[in-house]
C-alpha cells in the first residue's frame, strides 16, 4: 500500500509539472498573439472582431489579393450572383459573401481614415 501511494503522488507531481508546463507555455503564445494583433493596429483588430473575420479570411472569401474597392466590388457582386437561392446557390455561402465584403469595406475605411490622419490621399 505504500508503494501504491508513493507511485499515485509521483504520478500526480508528473502531470502537475507538465499542466504548469502547458499553461505557461500557453500563456507565452496568447501574450506574443496579442502582441501582434496591437501591431496590427487596434481599429483593425476591433473590426475583425466584430464581423468575425478576419482580414485574410475577407480577402479569401471574395479572392482579392491587394484591398482595392473596384476588386473587391466586382468580386462581391459576382459571388454574391453565382450563391442566390433562386439559381440554386446556397445562402450560407452567400451570407459569408456579404460578411466579407463588409469585413473589407470596413478595411478600406479604416486605411483611408489612417491615409487622411497623416495628410496624405486616400487610396481609392
Amino acid at each position: 500500500a505504500k508503494y501504491l501511494a508513493q507511485i499515485i503522488v509521483m504520478g500526480v507531481q508528473v502531470v502537475g509539472r507538465a499542466f504548469a508546463r502547458a499553461l505557461r507555455q500557453e500563456f507565452a503564445a496568447s501574450q506574443a498573439a496579442a502582441d501582434a494583433r496591437g501591431r496590427a493596429g487596434h481599429q483593425s483588430a476591433a473590426a475583425s472582431n466584430l464581423s468575425g473575420l478576419s482580414l485574410q479570411e475577407a480577402q479569401q472569401i471574395l479572392n482579392v489579393s491587394k484591398l482595392s474597392p473596384e476588386e473587391v466590388q466586382k468580386n462581391y457582386e459576382h459571388l454574391f450572383k453565382v450563391n442566390d437561392k433562386s439559381v440554386g446557390g446556397s445562402f450560407y455561402l452567400q451570407s459569408k459573401v456579404v460578411r466579407a465584403k463588409e469585413r473589407l469595406d470596413e478595411e478600406l475605411r479604416i486605411q483611408a481614415q489612417e491615409d487622411r490622419e497623416k495628410g496624405q490621399t486616400p487610396k481609392t
